[in-house]
């Protein structure tokens, strides 16, 4: 006879939550509405209430391994039909900031969430490393102080930053943001894979719908609110223009950072991305700003933070280009350092520890999900062929 496991409660789970945003938890009296009228919602997997459950039960063992906050898209529905005003897609919100502070070896995430003093504090900390680059004598091989006369009388980049030296470090830090990403990512498949036996063979068939719910998110299209749609519709653009962006100037900076005003291949790729971001990032904000739907009616720094950010990066590289193509030399070099002390912060900081991860994380939890899935039926199949 299997000896029964108790599982000692942890208090000061509901309080780590709390203080993440989740500050209606203790509302909720577990009636089941939201997991009810939720429509991705699964019997294999239901949310909110089952994850709202471990959270006041202090469960965190439970909480680390159900991927659940992960598939809730935040319609609202939820919230709305709440009787309890428990406001479980927030809740939901802030248990995907615990989950992210969680697979964070580094804990900066944790800290960032919990003090607005950290996230603004390492943004501006890498905004002024990134400056005093060029601002020192011979600072990373720049050094705007160190410049010929010649490297500010010019729109010239290539003199003011040696594009070979640049390509270098965009593919560095395109290499230190993917090993941040994937040791996260894979503190948290060990997470929700604990326990489970799942053939290999199951992980394997799932590798097409990662790829495409990586790429698209496509299971949001799968909320009845009348918002969801044109959400995924303008996401998804928000997708293709940051990854198009990304693209160019880690992959073909040296096709996209020409010196001449004539035309480039590269040119309809670069308009097309920065219209996308200023577009799609501007009616985020401002959907947020005037609290839309219920999607944006609460909003945490960090919820904030990246869209902005990425709205000023857009911007930003559309005046330097605007001001290269001016022939304005100082105003070049000038908006070149403020875009960079505004992109390189963003992708440090935001990409790997901020609101950016659940990009990341979302389809890892869907993968793990499916699989899990997959796996149970087999093994039901199997047992029911044995019975017979």
């Amino acid at each position: 006879m299997a000896e029964a496991v108790l599982v000692q409660p942890d208090a000061s789970l509901i309080r780590e939550i709390i203080a993440m945003g989740g500050s209606d938890l203790k509302k909720c009296y577990q009636c089941g509405t939201c997991a009810v009228s939720c429509d991705l919602s699964a019997e294999d997997v239901s949310f909110p209430r089952r994850q709202m459950l471990a959270a006041q039960w202090g469960l965190r063992d439970r909480l680390m391994e159900d991927p659940g906050p992960w598939l809730c898209f935040y319609c609202g529905g939820c919230t709305t039909r709440c009787p309890r005003k428990a406001n479980p897609g927030e809740v939901m919100m802030a248990l995907r900031r615990y989950l992210t502070a969680q697979y964070d070896w580094t804990g900066l995430s944790g800290l960032m969430y919990r003090s607005a003093f950290w996230e603004i504090g390492a943004l501006a900390l890498v905004a002024a490393l990134v400056v005093l680059a060029f601002v020192l004598p011979h600072g990373f091989g720049f050094g705007l102080l160190a410049q010929s006369p010649a490297a500010l009388e010019s729109v010239n980049l290539g003199q003011f930053a040696p594009k070979e030296i640049v390509h270098i470090a965009h593919w560095l830090l395109a290499l230190l943001l993917g090993l941040l990403l994937l040791v996260n990512a894979s503190r948290m498949f060990r997470a929700l894979t604990r326990g489970k036996d799942i053939p290999l063979g199951a992980y394997l068939r799932a590798i097409p719908n990662l790829l495409v719910e990586a790429a698209t998110q496509r299971r949001w299209r799968g909320c009845q609110d009348h918002t969801a749609a044109s959400n995924w519709r303008r996401h998804l653009l928000l997708v293709t223009g940051y990854a198009t962006i990304f693209t160019l100037v880690v992959v073909f900076l040296p096709w996209f950072q020409v010196e001449d005003s004539g035309f480039h291949w590269t040119s309809l790729l670069g308009y097309y991305a920065a219209g996308i971001l200023l577009w799609s990032t501007a009616s985020m904000l401002w959907d947020r700003a005037r609290r839309r739907s219920e999607m944006h009616r609460f909003s945490e720094l960090s919820d904030w933070l990246f869209p902005a950010l990425l709205f000023l990066t857009a911007l930003t590289g559309i005046l330097l280009h605007a001001f290269r193509l001016s022939n304005w030399p100082m105003a070049t070099c000038t908006m070149y350092v403020i875009h960079l002390a505004i992109a390189v912060p963003m992708l440090v900081v935001e990409v790997p520890f901020g609101k950016w991860a659940h990009l990341f994380y979302r389809p890892v939890a869907i993968y793990v999900a499916a699989v899990s899935r997959e796996s149970s039926k087999g093994s039901s199949s199997n047992l029911g062929a044995r019975s017979n």
